[in-house]
């Protein structure tokens, strides 16, 4: 469950704490979903990728999305996960985790704020940050004191629509909405969409899976 209850005295930052060697799995394991139902619109102002629209019909298929995101990010690159809750949030974030081969597990950030899983190769850490309770946006972010330096690091924020796009002009932003129907279906349209320049000639296509 990726909300439950914030108790009031719990620290703001937290940062996995030293393990030994973990199994990493890398971008080249990354597959994406099943197939694309798009594009469909989703606003974003400037130059930027066309949105992308996948059908993903569970937390498997959620979590490899993630990988194939991972294979497409770099060092100060900002990744904004918009999604009710239990949409697929923090399973998308664990499988991008997995892709940039960070340390720890991923969970909810909520308690914390904001997590730093540091890289165990020579790549980025994953910066994830719940924004629920950011009400001053970039202000907070700055606030937070975080022991590692966000243009250096991949930054995944949940919640952060309308808080944080100050961090950065470029930015993922990923949408996940569920499928229409039966409210335990495990089917999700996830809508992604690059805005900047730095995202103008991204190729999101490779995110999709050839249907069988």
């Amino acid at each position: 469950m990726e909300r439950p209850h914030h108790p009031a005295a719990e620290p703001a930052v937290a940062a996995e704490p030293v393990m030994g060697p973990e199994p990493v799995m890398g971008p080249e394991h990354a597959v994406g979903p099943e197939h694309a139902v798009g594009p469909e619109p989703l606003a974003s102002d400037g130059p930027g990728a066309a949105p992308l629209v996948l059908i993903v019909d569970s937390p498997e298929r959620m979590r490899e999305l993630g990988l194939g995101l991972a294979s497409l990010l770099r060092p100060g690159d900002l990744v904004m996960l918009t999604g009710e809750l239990g949409a697929g949030k923090t399973t998308l974030t664990r499988g991008l985790g997995e892709g940039l081969g960070v340390r720890g597990a991923v969970t909810s950030p909520t308690f914390v704020i904001a997590r730093v899983h540091p890289s165990l190769g020579d790549g980025p850490a994953l910066v994830h940050v719940d924004a629920y309770r950011l009400g001053g946006g970039l202000d907070e972010m700055e606030d937070l004191d975080l022991d590692v330096s966000l243009p250096d690091s991949v930054v995944v924020v949940e919640w952060g629509e309308g808080k944080v796009e100050e961090l950065s002009d470029d930015r993922l932003h990923v949408l996940i909405d569920r499928v229409v129907g039966a409210t335990d279906d495990d089917r999700r349209q996830v809508t992604v969409t690059g805005v900047g320049t730095r995202w103008a000639d991204a190729d999101l296509g490779s995110l999709v899976r050839p249907a069988h």
